[in-house]
């Protein structure tokens, strides 16, 4: 039974869907020593690298890797991709994690705070799809005072015209004279930044502090930790009914009357 490379290279923990995408393109994954290219498929037997690691032999479940899901306190200036366009120092090598694990969704470089990476590609799809609208949350601070007028106009969305698009309409809150805490359900790039500068502001320091039911709490910058066995139970909940399909594969699984089964995964507590 065939496979897409990109989907086979997540659930077996490698990176995400998106991630597999790029290093496709970029010619860093190589199926049966020859180059992979984009949307191909992969069969049992097929022997898949990537980025010149050995990323394992198709149809061999007994190399799934562990599920693992981790709580991470990003600090500024480590970046979220494997890319070195930024030449800054990666997310996976800054963290060091005995096992592979990638992160789900991303901080810029220049924001810090909670930033969940997994080795578990079902689980990315299902909390990065905007349509499934699951809150994620932050602390800014901007180089002007908060005002009612700002905190109205954030909330009811903005036009970003180098997005070509306007945001959803989100919860904002004033927390200090220039602090503020807002809460997104969709993950434009550099959303947040574009907003404020949408509204005549820039960000000094921004801070994810909660995803879904995940909170930052305590933890300190630049360390990790398991989440916990109540903790992802709780996500798991919260994910019921999303899916962790694009619209348009949404729209082929109905044209054939097939049904997405969530994945029942079990994380040690």
């Amino acid at each position: 039974m065939e496979e897409r490379l990109n989907k086979w290279l997540g659930r077996m923990g490698v990176c995400s869907r998106r991630e597999a995408d790029r290093l496709i393109e970029e010619g860093k994954v190589l199926v049966d020593g020859k180059r992979a290219a984009a949307g191909q498929k992969v069969s049992e037997g097929q022997t898949v690298v990537c980025c010149g690691r050995a990323a394992g032999r198709v149809g061999q479940e007994k190399e799934l890797p562990r599920p693992v899901l981790l709580a991470v306190n990003k600090p500024k200036g480590i970046v979220c991709t494997t890319s070195d366009k930024d030449r800054a120092e990666n997310i996976v090598d800054f963290l060091g994690y005995p096992q592979r694990v990638y992160p789900i969704g991303r901080l810029d470089k220049d924001s810090q705070g909670l930033l969940l990476m997994t080795n578990q590609g079902d689980l990315v799809n299902k909390i990065m799809r905007s349509g499934n609208a699951h809150e994620k949350e932050y602390i800014v601070t901007v180089d002007r005072p908060v005002t009612d007028g700002f905190v109205k106009k954030m909330a009811a969305g903005l036009w970003l015209p180098d997005l070509e698009r306007k945001t959803l309409p989100c919860k904002v809150k004033k927390l200090e004279e220039r602090t503020f805490s807002i809460i997104l359900t969709q993950g434009l790039n550099r959303q947040i930044r574009r907003m404020c500068a949408a509204c005549g502001c820039q960000v000094k320091s921004l801070k994810r502090v909660r995803i879904m039911n995940i909170c930052l709490n305590g933890l300190e910058e630049g360390a990790c930790r398991e989440v916990r066995k109540e903790e992802y139970q709780e996500l798991l909940r919260q994910l019921e009914g999303s899916n962790s399909l694009s619209a348009k594969d949404l729209d082929m699984r109905r044209n054939v009357k097939t049904h997405f089964i969530p994945a029942n995964l079990d994380i040690k507590k």
